[in-house]
Parts: structure tokens; sequence; C-alpha cells
């Protein structure tokens, strides 16, 4: 069984001869040898090459170019670099372009052995960690987007391809259909895993501070910056920033988003420097950027920008038969959460799910599915548990009298305010209080349940 792959580069045949006697008498291997370095590149784009081994000194190019331009292609294969002429300083100044070794002539047999069935060896694990990466990318991809749709595989396959490289990505698609989720994947089967990934939901964030939210501030910016402060950009440095639905962002942000992206850096207000940032950005929307564009809302510079690699979310009426897979996903994942013992759904149940208009998507079918499994009395869910809620009762007449007498707005604002005091008020009594429950209930996120509470200064305490 071959060991591996080597090209050894050295001027001198001689020396070229020695040493390819010396590893073939003692390891497995294949060996090319050249004595001109220009002819590495036609070799690494033919075959697998497990190690290089080069001289420094050599006409046409010498041995700490090729190392650079060999870890250009593939940073993963080791290069051993040899010479008769070593100083310190050459092996820090090869070590520090990623050389694996660095080996003074005469080389030591024993040595030389030694070090490249090791480089061999720590190219073989590098190989392997790859091969159980892409399982895992295979694993995370089927764990976390649930579905055996074309549309789905479709979907699944363009992921694996945009998390390999490092373009920014724009998705697009109706609201519930998992944007978020696809960002968080591609981010954890890239290069950038290991960095922070940053969401950022645009709509949420007044237009007065979304700019210093976005690029940070310093001390003195305007009145109330007591202090420093780093912008999500930043704090996103060697990670990914999720732009949630960036068709909402004014056109002064617009503006400095389309530097970054250019410039690759930031400027806090009330800065003079700009800050390098290393970031890869992913945005998403529910709107036709190209209408708003056409509208003057969009700047067009911008859309090319972020619409480097484009991915479409199919909706749930595209992908009908993925219902019940995540509708057991979703039963199973709520009993587990709510400690409940529901085994499954009855055949009438899957029916309606599989033939109801689902406008939310995803994310209501989620939220229904929640719904059942928090307030479901028996251990099947059946179809009445998955029915909405009836309808509200008609504004009784003496409420619509005094609101007769107000103006438009005031009258609307007055019922919105009113209403939603009382239907928060009336579900946070049935749940006793219970934020997660409440917000299933509702058919909200928990995050937009609080901000309700607060907002509307309704103390969950007494609920309880």
């Amino acid at each position: 069984m071959t060991e591996g792959s080597i090209i050894i580069i050295d001027d001198k045949t001689d020396m070229l001869a020695l040493l390819k006697r010396l590893l073939t008498r003692e390891l497995s291997c294949t060996i090319d040898t050249l004595t001109d370095p220009r002819g590495v590149d036609s070799i690494l784009a033919s075959k697998d090459v497990d190690l290089v081994i080069s001289d420094v000194k050599m006409p046409g190019k010498d041995g700490i170019t090729l190392l650079k331009e060999i870890k250009a292609k593939d940073r993963d294969i080791p290069v051993i670099i040899l010479t008769g002429f070593g100083t310190i300083e050459m092996a820090v100044e090869a070590l520090k372009y990623g050389a694996y070794d660095f080996i003074t002539k005469p080389v030591n047999n024993e040595r030389l052995v030694h070090t490249v069935r090791q480089a061999i060896q720590y190219r073989r694990i590098i190989k392997e960690k790859k091969l159980l990466e892409e399982k895992f990318r295979l694993t995370t991809l089927q764990r976390e987007l649930i579905g055996e749709s074309e549309a789905m595989q479709a979907l699944m396959e363009t992921i694996k391809t945009v998390a390999a490289t490092d373009e920014t990505v724009l998705i697009t698609g109706e609201t519930g259909t998992g944007k978020e989720l696809v960002a968080r994947t591609i981010h954890r089967l890239s290069n950038r895993s290991k960095g922070p990934f940053i969401t950022v939901n645009c709509p949420a964030i007044p237009e007065t501070i979304l700019e210093s939210e976005l690029f940070g501030y310093r001390k003195g910016a305007f009145t109330s910056a007591s202090t420093d402060k780093k912008g999500l950009f930043e704090a996103a440095n060697e990670g990914t920033i999720f732009l949630d639905e960036i068709g909402d962002i004014p056109h002064s942000v617009q503006t400095k988003l389309l530097r970054v992206l250019q410039e690759k850096e930031v400027k806090p207000l009330g800065d003079t420097e700009n800050i390098m940032v290393d970031v890869r950005v992913i945005a998403s929307t529910n709107q036709n950027l190209e209408e708003r564009i056409a509208n003057g809302q969009f700047r067009e510079d911008l859309y090319y920008r972020l619409n480097v690699i484009h991915i479409h979310m199919p909706n749930l009426e595209e992908r009908r038969e993925d219902i019940p897979l995540l509708a057991r996903y979703f039963l199973k994942e709520f009993s587990l959460q709510y400690d409940r013992e529901i085994k499954g759904f009855t055949e009438k149940a899957l029916e309606y799910l599989k033939n109801r208009h689902w406008k939310g998507n995803v994310r209501e079918l989620q939220n229904v599915i929640k719904r059942a499994v928090i307030f479901s009395k028996s251990s099947q869910i059946d179809v009445e548990e998955l029915e909405k809620p009836g309808s509200l009762t008609p504004c009784p007449e003496t409420i619509m009298d005094e609101l007769l007498k107000l103006d438009y707005r005031t009258a609307r604002e007055k019922l919105l305010r009113e209403f939603t005091e009382s239907y928060i008020s009336h579900i946070m009594k049935k749940t006793k209080g219970n934020i997660s429950q409440a917000a299933a209930l509702a058919g909200v996120e928990r995050q937009s349940l609080q901000h309700l509470l607060k907002k509307y200064n309704i103390d969950i305490s007494k609920f309880r």
C-alpha cells in the first residue's frame, strides 16, 4: 500500500537522485522529481499530492516563493524546505509562511525520513478530518432542514455549495419559510462556523438608532453616548452577520452598508478612522426588491452587492409532501419541551394539515402544533385541536357609539390598545403567566409577546 505521493524539487540532479533513493527505500511512496519549480503546478493539478520537499536556492524561483504559491492553492499540503545555506532568519521566514519543517544540508537521513513520515501522516489526518466534516455537513443539513420534497433537496444542495464560499447571500421568500434557519445553516457549515453569528432584525430597530447599532459609535458622538460602543458588524468579525428584512432599512443606512460591502470597513459615529471588518453578509427579505428599486425605495447598486448568490425559499404550498414530516418533528420537539406524552396525529389530523392553507408557512405550522401540544387532552392530536380559535364577536354598539365620537386614527389606536391589553391579559391568565405557552397560544414569537407586555405595562406576576 502506498504511503503517499511526494514531489521533490532541487536544481541539482544528484541531490534529487539521492533523496528519491533514500525515501523509496525507507517508505512506500510515489515520487516525482523536478529540477525546475515551474513544473509543480501541472503535477498538483493532475494528482493528489501529500508532500512537497523543496530546496531554497533555485534558478527562476526560490523555495520560499514556491512555498507561498503552494499554500495559496492548498494550505493543507505540507512543505519541507531544504537548504545548504540555512540561517535562523530564513527558517523563521519559511515557518511563517507555513512550512512543515526546515532542514539544513547535508541532510541527516534518519531525521528526514522521520519528518517525511510525520508530514504524510499529518496530511492523512487532515484528509480524514475533511471527510468527517463533509459527513457532519450532510448530517447537519438533514437535521436542520426537514423535508424530502424536490424543492427541499434542491435547497440543501444549494446550501452545501454556498457554504463552501465566502460570498454575500440574499435569501428571499415569504414570511415563515425559514430564511433565518437557512442563514444559520450556511454559517454552521462554513469556514466561519467558529466565529459569531449575529442576527439583525432590521424592522425592529428604530431608524434613528439603526446606524449606530450596525456601525457603533464613539463617546460623545451624540448626547447620550457616554461610552464607546462596538457596532454589530464589529461584533460579527470573523463570523457572519444576518440582516433580516433588509428591504426595510432607510436610504442613509443603505449608503453606508454599500460602503461596508465594497471596502470591508466601517466607520463608527463620531470616529475619523475606518475599522477593517472580516464579515460574511447574509441578507433576507420577503419583499420584491426590484419593485422597491423601481419605486426609488432601495438602492440598485446595493441590491447587486447583496445578490451575489440568491437563494429563494419555497413556501409550504410548494412542498406539501413535507408537512407530515414537519408536523411529527414539531410534535416530538414540543412534547419534550412541555413534558407531554403525545404519540402522534390521527389520520384526519394529518389530512387536515396537508390540505390547509398555510399563509404563515412553516412558522404558522410550528405554532399550530405547539398550541395543540400545550392544550391537548389525549395521546393523539385530532383535527379539533388544530383548528384556529373562534373568531372575535362583533364590536358592541355601545363601544362603537363611543368610537364614532373620535377621529379615525384616535379611534383605531384606542380600540387597538384596549383589544391588545384585554387579549394579552386573557391569554396570560389562561396560561397562568407562562410567556412561552401564551406566545404559542397567540401564535406569535416569545420576543414579540415580551415587547407587547412591556409596551402596555402588563404585570405578569398577577397571573401566576
